[in-house]
């Protein structure tokens, strides 16, 4: 089992940047690709960001290609999501996924964490 802790969410101005973490502990983090997904009030969960097991691949959703960026510390067991220029669109709760899988499709990762909730004010 791998359990994974995001942090680093909060209340930010459009324009504004904020960096969260996922923490992971259990299995060997290197051995999984991860992912970042979101969720907006009364939308469907969508694809962010995925990262290899390497961090020799990136993926992004059109949406935030170019403003935010994915990595890994394989030595910490944590990936990060860095955003920058957020809108208000970017509203929603970030959870941090983890699996064999690497890809845009949620449902085939294995692990996910409890989320950590951004609110872009306008």
């Amino acid at each position: 089992q791998v359990q994974l802790v995001e942090s680093g969410g909060g209340l930010v101005q459009a324009g504004g940047s904020l960096r969260l973490s996922c923490a992971a502990s259990g299995r060997i983090f290197r051995w999984y690709a991860m992912g970042w997904f979101r969720q907006a009030p009364g939308k469907e969960r969508e694809f962010v960001a995925a990262i290899s097991l390497s961090a020799g691949s990136t993926y992004y959703a059109d949406s935030v290609k170019g403003r935010f960026t994915i990595s890994r510390d394989n030595a910490k067991n944590t990936v990060y999501l860095q955003m920058n220029s957020l809108k208000s669109e970017d509203t929603a709760d970030y959870y941090c996924s983890g699996g064999q899988y690497y890809g845009t499709d949620g449902r085939r990762y294995d692990y996910w964490g409890q989320g950590t909730q951004v609110t872009v004010s306008s």
